[in-house]
């Protein structure tokens, strides 16, 4: 009697990938070459690593190393040294920082040191800062001194050159007298 036609599912809206922060272009999708800033922008990540986060639910106590990425929404109590770091909101460090790229949004108390470092406006920093690039952000805290330029490795110990020895003094001269005079 009732003959009701089919009508196909409503299709689910297509998941709509998130897109990146402006200075963390997304490894899926190429940022295009006109949007690039004149600065130099912010280190990609490596190919083929992704972006390590140490979430909020977690305290940690002790260094961190590596050469790649990562987020710190957590507690750490201890000295940070990767490739890009960034402390979220929620994050907090206790230790000295090192990164080629640091971006601040929490709390570090400590010394921070990296080519590029950008303090947002809800970071708090307490520590001296070593950076070729600084920015700070209206409402960000810090105190502390900043030292402008590269990093370089602390001169090794290396000995005080010899001084040349001297010469030796000349050897007097014997005094020939005069022969025309008295001929």
């Amino acid at each position: 009697m009732f003959n009701k036609t089919k009508s196909p599912a409503p299709a689910k809206p297509a998941a709509q990938p998130i897109p990146p922060l402006p200075d963390l272009p997304s490894p899926s999708q190429p940022r295009p070459a006109a949007a690039a800033p004149a600065a130099a922008p912010a280190p990609a990540a490596a190919p083929g690593r992704g972006l390590s986060v140490l979430s909020a639910d977690l305290q940690f106590t002790g260094n961190v190393t590596g050469s790649g990425d990562l987020q710190i929404d957590s507690q750490v109590k201890g000295d940070v040294r990767v490739g890009r770091l960034i402390v979220g909101e929620t994050g907090a460090v206790e230790g000295n920082v090192a990164a080629d790229y640091v971006e601040v949004r929490g709390r570090i108390v400590g010394g921070v040191s990296g080519k590029q470092v950008k303090l947002i406006s809800t970071a708090y920093v307490d520590g001296d800062i070593t950076a070729e690039q600084l920015s700070i952000d209206i409402g960000a805290y810090f105190q502390g001194r900043v030292l402008q330029g590269s990093r370089q490795p602390a001169p090794t110990a290396q000995p005080a050159p010899q001084p040349a020895p001297a010469p030796a003094p000349a050897e007097p001269v014997p005094h020939i007298p005069d022969m025309k005079a008295g001929a």
